[in-house]
């Protein structure tokens, strides 16, 4: 090789080592790999943004693989949309009817406190190990996005969650007997909205508060909920029935003298 090639050569190799690493082509994930790396990109952009908001090219690019990988792991956004949220739920009811089967066996032979019943229902959501994982806050707000989208809330809530939340309702029959149904529903619609803002994580209630409270203390929402939904339904109580006046006696008159 010539000197001048030489120096061609030194010259390209400088070149390349100083271009930025952001500037750098993103070396795609391990085969392995690629599925999960898609579904993690995906997560990431539907949270944020929508299911409408989002394209699947971005999701390729921000994965790291080919735009046609994303069609060829899940077909459609739509799929792969149901894919992300399916990934994770399974965990949760897992957690959740464990936890309940453990509130109803430590009560016996008495039935679950109402307490009980929501504890169940919102610490292995809000205060497990997982939500060091970051997936998870991405996950949780997909999740609230989803049950405040119609459409999206009647089918996948009612498809993967229904079943379970079911369960809790008949807990809580057994823990309010009498409870009217109107009063168990439209609770648990309360309930759920309020579940629903706290996994959003939108930051609302820290400028609200000054900072003095955070969204993202999930911890603390758990904390902060439980006796306030358990007061909810503990209201819907129905009254004892009052006790029947006994009947007074009529009183004697005397007989007088005529």
């Amino acid at each position: 090789m010539t000197r001048k090639g030489r120096q061609v050569h030194k010259g390209c190799k400088n070149n390349a080592e100083d271009t930025p690493l952001s500037a750098r082509k993103k070396s795609p994930p391990p085969k392995t790999d690629r599925r999960s790396a898609i579904l993690d990109a995906a997560e990431a952009e539907f949270s944020a943004h929508g299911f409408d908001g989002v394209t699947l090219r971005t999701i390729a690019k921000n994965a790291g693989v080919d735009l046609a990988l994303p069609h060829y792991y899940f077909g459609s956004k739509e799929q792969l949309f149901v894919a992300v949220f399916d990934r994770r739920a399974k965990m949760l009811n897992d957690w959740r009817e464990t936890a309940l089967i453990d509130a109803i066996a430590e009560a016996r032979p008495a039935a679950p406190t109402v307490e009980a019943i929501i504890r169940a229902y919102l610490e292995p959501l809000l205060k497990g190990p997982h939500l060091s994982e970051p997936g998870w806050k991405s996950y949780y707000a997909l999740v609230a996005y989803v049950n405040n989208t119609p459409g999206w809330g009647g089918r996948l809530m009612a498809e993967h969650f229904d079943p379970l939340i079911r369960k809790f309702l008949d807990a809580l029959r057994l823990a309010i007997p009498g409870i009217d149904e109107k009063d168990l529903y439209w609770g648990y619609h309360c309930f759920s909205g309020a579940l629903t803002l706290a996994l959003a994580q939108t930051g609302r209630i820290d400028k609200l508060s000054g900072g003095f409270v955070r969204s993202e203390d999930l911890a603390e929402a758990c904390e902060r909920m439980v006796p306030f939904i358990t007061a909810g339904f503990e209201a819907a109580q129905p009254a004892a029935p009052a006790p029947r006046a006994r009947a007074a006696k009529p009183a004697r008159v005397k007989s007088s003298a005529h």
